[in-house]
């Protein structure tokens, strides 16, 4: 008999805090595998969210979908996971916990005063310093962005056995797919996106890993992936999804270059949404956006369209789907998904 599919959730800011706590039990008691929960905006801390659901499930991984390396300390990073490591404990000898990381975007790091240069020396100092800290020797590090003066994790009462957490860098350029092919254990690849993107961000992804010798079928590969789904009211659910690719299209163009959208509508869109949008503005914008466009990005409609989506993005080299859910009701996503074998 075929394995069920590896199913995860990624939970950002739309629902209420005790509503997500909530709908991971049920997708754990669904067979789901994980939850990513996101760093987004200025809107909710991962860490905070994270402990919370390793307090509330049993089996369930948690990872972060991501933490910008800027905002903290690499030691004080490697600590934070430690002390989740602790809290969520181990399943079938795994750690619950996964640390994902990424270099963070704009407008936000500038306005925050974050100068977000050399991102890709930044990631890879970050990588090596926090996975040297996570085997509880003692570390030092020189680096243009890290620097660690005879330092280890603290652990003085405890368990002080290496912490064996698996690390993922948010990635949507090729050169840093490729660097996480050579130093990660995965991508969480991003979202709105094509599957002839997932399909070149794949082959940079094993690249990386081939330059340094790694079987390429070791480097987990999920990916973060809108659902808005609704048997219902698939017209809504469509009208959702185009209200989201707005917003990507007016304020992230980092993926909007990745998903092929034409520059022309692009700048329409950007004449309706700014940054900071609101809800209404996304709105607004959404009957731009062509159904063809939508369809290219994300998964929505119906039950089964969702499905056949979902399936092209596996097919594309996608190991993990990470179902972003854009209703407010997550449930039906779950129930779709649910012990599925594509």
């Amino acid at each position: 008999m075929a394995m069920a599919q590896r199913m995860a959730l990624y939970l950002q800011d739309k629902h209420p805090i005790s509503y997500e706590i909530e709908l991971a039990k049920y997708a754990e008691s669904k067979g789901f595998s994980e939850i990513w929960q996101a760093d987004t905006r200025l809107a909710r801390d991962c860490v905070v969210l994270m402990s919370a659901l390793l307090t509330e499930t049993k089996r369930l991984k948690i990872g972060s979908g991501v933490l910008p390396i800027w905002t903290r300390n690499p030691a004080v990073i490697a600590a934070t996971w430690s002390t989740m490591w602790e809290l969520g404990g181990t399943i079938d000898g795994e750690s619950r916990v996964m640390c994902g990381i990424g270099a963070w975007w704009e407008p936000i790091a500038t306005r925050v005063g974050a100068s977000r240069e050399k991102p890709l020396t930044a990631m890879r100092e970050h990588v090596e310093a926090i996975r040297a800290l996570f085997t509880m020797e003692e570390v030092s590090y020189e680096g243009e962005f890290v620097h660690l003066d005879r330092v280890r994790l603290d652990v003085a009462y405890g368990d002080t056995s290496p912490r064996d957490i698996p690390m993922y860098i948010g990635a949507t350029g090729p050169k840093m797919l490729e660097l996480t092919g050579e130093i990660c254990d995965g991508a969480v690849l991003n979202y709105v996106v094509s599957t002839d993107y997932i399909r070149n961000a794949v082959e940079h992804v094993h690249a990386g890993a081939s330059k340094v010798g790694r079987d390429t079928a070791e480097v987990d590969l999920p990916e973060l992936l809108v659902c808005s789904l609704s048997d219902d009211d698939p017209d809504e659910a469509l009208l959702t999804g185009k209200s989201l690719v707005a917003y990507y299209l007016g304020t992230e163009p980092h993926i909007m270059e990745a998903s092929g959208a034409d520059p022309d509508l692009v700048q329409r869109v950007q004449e309706v949404v700014g940054w900071p949008a609101t809800e209404a503005d996304y709105r607004k914008a959404a009957h731009l956006i062509p159904d063809e466009l939508v369809r290219s990005l994300m998964a929505v409609g119906t039950s089964d369209q969702c499905r056949e989506t979902v399936a092209r993005y596996i097919d594309a080299g996608v190991t993990c789907p990470i179902l972003y859910p854009m209703m407010d009701d997550i449930k039906p996503v779950v129930d779709a998904f649910a012990n599925w074998t594509p």
